[in-house]
């Protein structure tokens, strides 16, 4: 199994409830098990600031998904969810990006892995910082 963190957010339909549903639906992922939850951690917009707040989480997972079969089954949970692609940084639904995967660095068009703004957003930092204290 493969120690992964995945970062969420969601600022539209009661983000609350959207992150609810979004680890309710990464728990039934095949080859998967959620074995962290952070807090729910609410902050300013980043990147496109004019828009609601965010609430966000961070969860570790065990998963033997590769990490492409990852990033596919995270879309389709935002999909499912109702997340639509318009604006980069943009309002949203939910939002769910691989923070890390196991010690792996992955460079390609599709996924980038540790994820590169890690180091920027407090609000991946902070629960990352509260499910694992040693990864910060």
């Amino acid at each position: 199994m493969n120690i992964c963190y995945l970062g969420l957010g969601s600022n539209q339909k009661s983000p609350e409830r959207q992150l609810c549903k979004a680890i309710q639906s990464i728990r039934t992922l095949r080859l998967t098990a959620v074995t962290k939850i952070s807090s729910f951690y609410w902050s300013k917009a980043w990147g496109l600031k004019s828009q609601q707040n965010f609430c966000n989480a961070v969860i570790e997972i065990n998963t033997r998904l590769s990490p492409l079969q990852l990033l596919s089954a995270c879309q389709q949970i935002e999909e499912k969810q109702g997340r639509v692609r318009k604006k980069r940084w943009g309002p949203r639904i939910i939002d769910i990006d691989i923070l890390y995967y196991e010690k792996r660095v992955i460079q390609s068009k599709k996924l980038i892995i540790p994820h590169p703004y890690i180091q920027l957003r407090d609000f991946v930092l902070i629960p990352l910082k509260e499910i694992n204290p040693k990864l910060i």
